[in-house]
């Protein structure tokens, strides 16, 4: 039971474009001569070596999902414009409108300090299967524990104590269960939270196309963005601070403006967030059905209240841009996969896999193997309505802003309720702050108010009476049922519903007040309720994690020698292939690349995904590519390869054989998003931004040579 050494880590040869490889996996899974017969030209630890610089710290975790690269001494970061979407709107107003007109620091001076963005590197990386192996033998920890986060938490904190970093400015440890916690590894992280917005293109450019062209080729969007990391004199991470000064970093990457070939090699190094391959037929129809299908419905309702007001209002389309857009991404995502699966046949290939397995189970005369299956699928069985009603829950509950906050607002009660004075002050401190979470820059009560409207009935018809909060009987009781009632009446008259009611409340606070408030009403049944889905998924889910963690072993042993990756969990991987066409369906060929004149074809005036800014179309029509163009005059845009990426990729690096940057990774091909559960290895695409098109913009439309001149560029 113990003997983890998985057949997954055995040496073969591969099939390259699957696999989001940790880095430290490639030489145990022999992969090296597999890169090198692809195109790698580099030696293997360039691209990771736990004892020199290399590649890997040239690459790291941009604010709160997406991954960045330096590509200059001095901390110059570029990752993908909807990746600095938040701090490009959070820098925005109507006076100063960066979304729609762009951002270019032409001196460090004007470089914009964003509050909250944080810059992550990955400083080392260790294998602790045989400690939390041991640790299960000695009893310590039991093996569902072994996968939870109490444990884990404890095991990193402590391994930071006895390391050599212990005490270093920035640097924090994370251990992490691979391959269903079969392997266990630690990773040491090292965060700079000074990091300032450079460079931002108009959103014309580094959005083009829009919802429209989201997850589609052939794309022309140059979705880039720059931003610097700054520390103390020392080179430590440090808070903002005047006399911060840009880092000097370890490693950046060379720029190759040499361009690039069909077949050529392209490796992509990056924090991809989560795959599921290792899904059995019933858990893919889960995902369909209990979590796409209702973040489908929620989204596209609550959507489309947001777009009208944002057409109608420039200040309500700054607020909102940033939530809209992280919004529609993974709602289209889940219509494109759900779609995938079927086109795809990806549950007939599910089943398929688990009729050899059952096979194997029986060649191997192990019980487990032939159980697992059947009873993953009691689990499913057990778990799906419970999490069918818990996504149109939760997806229409963070849909509504407004509220509140149940547990802030329950201490001030109990405070008023005992009468101490300092309990109460302290409690309507912690209420102020609430408040002021909830009524921040990028809140409107008004559209929100809409929100609710359009979600609270939407709710209603979708899921049981019994995963209905308390809510809906004050509005089936004291409103008639009318939930637009109720809506005014929780917007208007709620403590929480102005600077004047709140500032009223404060002024005489009982606990009357906060008792027969409707919001208080409102967030306290909603978390009433968040609890009891809690509970109820963890019942019904109860052993599932071993399940799964025999299963994948067993995956594993049956697919010896080939290896297979573990599933994406947002840690540090490589994922190697080549640049590559592809043709999504009979009589259709899409070629590898893009170019400035599909910019032209598209542009659409009246249609704000597709406006064209002037000062590109000059550019265009004077041909004034410089250096950039193609050898027939060209500009590039954007170009295709085989690499396995998934979100979390968003931004990052796309390298040639040499190591040198080719692209920018930013989105995958609609015609393969079921990829994140079952990669097809004829169809599965990244799309990236070239970089001669980055860095064409950068120069010649936003005025920055001085950050050219800063880069090492390859010609």
């Amino acid at each position: 039971m113990w003997a983890l050494a998985l057949a997954c880590s055995l040496l073969a040869p591969v099939k390259a474009d699957e696999g989001m490889w940790l880095l430290q996996m490639m030489q145990e899974k022999n992969l090296t001569d597999r890169m090198k017969a692809q195109g790698l030209r580099m030696d293997v630890d360039g691209i990771y070596n736990p004892n020199a610089v290399s590649l890997k710290d040239a690459v790291g975790i941009f604010g709160g999902g997406c991954t960045g690269e330096i590509i200059s001494p001095d901390g110059l970061i570029l990752t993908n414009h909807h990746c600095g979407y938040g701090a490009i709107q959070q820098h925005s107003s109507v006076e100063h409108d960066y979304l729609t007109d762009g951002f270019w620091a032409k001196t460090r001076a004007e470089e914009l300090p964003t509050p909250g963005l944080k810059f992550r590197f990955v400083e080392r990386i260790l294998d602790i299967t045989d400690q939390v192996n041991a640790d299960i033998r000695a009893g310590k920890v039991s093996e569902t524990e072994s996968l939870g986060r109490q444990y884990l938490d404890k095991l990193a904190a402590n391994a930071l104590k006895k390391s050599d970093l212990k005490g270093k400015p920035g640097i924090s440890t994370q251990a992490l269960p691979f391959y269903e916690g079969n392997k266990f590894y630690l990773f040491f992280i090292k965060t700079y939270s000074d990091v300032r917005m450079v460079a931002a293109p108009p959103s014309s450019i580094g959005k083009f196309g829009g919802e429209t062209d989201n997850w589609m080729w052939p794309r022309h969007t140059c979705d880039f963005s720059m931003f610097r990391i700054y520390a103390d004199a020392q080179g430590n991470p440090a808070d903002y601070s005047p006399a911060n000064v840009p880092l000097k970093v370890k490693k950046h990457l060379a720029i190759s403006l040499r361009g690039l070939q069909e077949g050529d090699y392209a490796m992509i190094m990056g924090f991809p967030g989560s795959t599921s391959r290792y899904l059995t037929a019933s858990e893919v129809r889960l995902r369909m059905e209990g979590t796409n299908e209702p973040r489908i419905t929620v989204r596209g309702v609550r959507q489309e209240v947001l777009k009208k007001e944002m057409a109608a209002s420039d200040r309500i389309r700054i607020m909102y841009a940033s939530k809209y857009a992280g919004s529609s991404n993974y709602w289209k995502n889940s219509i494109g996969m759900n779609k995938a699966i079927v086109d795809n046949r990806v549950l007939e290939t599910k089943a398929e896999q688990e009729a050899r397995f059952a096979d194997f189970a029986r060649q191997q005369n192990n019980d487990a193997y032939a159980q697992v299956v059947a009873q993953i699928d009691d689990y499913v069985r057990r778990v799906t309505p419970i999490a069918t009603q818990s996504t149109y829950f939760s997806e229409v509950f963070r849909g509504i802003e407004f509220g509140m906050p149940s547990k802030s607002a329950g201490k001030l009660l109990d405070a008023l309720k005992k009468g101490k004075k300092k309990d109460i002050d302290a409690a309507i401190d912690e209420l102020k702050e609430a408040f002021e979470r909830i009524h921040n820059k990028d809140y409107d009560h008004e559209v929100d108010r809409k929100v609710a409207k359009a979600l609270l009935p939407l709710y209603a018809q979708k899921v049981g009476q019994d995963a209905l909060p308390a809510l809906y009987e004050t509005i089936r009781t004291r409103f008639g049922g009318d939930y637009e009632a109720y809506v005014n009446a929780l917007y208007d008259t709620s403590i929480f519903s102005s600077q004047k009611n709140f500032e009223a409340f404060l002024a005489q606070p009982t606990a009357e007040a906060i008792t027969d408030d409707l919001a208080y009403g409102f967030s306290s049944s909603v978390a009433r309720l968040q609890g009891q889905f809690r509970q109820q998924l963890e019942e019904a889910s109860e052993g599932v994690s071993l399940l799964h963690k025999t299963y994948v072993r067993g995956l594993c042993e049956m697919y010896a020698p080939t290896p297979k990756a573990p599933d994406a969990n947002f840690t540090l991987r490589l994922t190697f292939g080549n640049v590559k066409a592809y043709d999504p369906k009979d009589g259709v060929h899409y070629k590898y690349y893009t170019t400035l004149k599909g910019v032209m074809e598209k542009e659409d005036p009246t249609n704000p995904e597709f406006v064209v800014p002037a000062k590109l179309k000059e550019l265009y029509q004077a041909k004034d590519f410089g250096h950039y163009a193609l050898p027939n005059g060209e500009m590039p845009t954007c170009f295709l390869t085989t690499n396995d990426i998934t979100g979390g990729n968003s931004g990052s690096p796309v390298m040639n054989g040499n190591g040198e940057l080719i692209g920018a990774a930013f989105d995958g091909n609609w015609e393969s998003l079921s990829g994140d559960i079952n990669f097809d290895d004829n169809l599965q695409r990244c799309i990236a931004v070239d970089v001669r098109y980055i860095l064409f913009i950068v120069e010649k439309l936003g005025g920055c040579q001085h950050l050219i001149d800063e880069m090492t560029l390859v010609e």
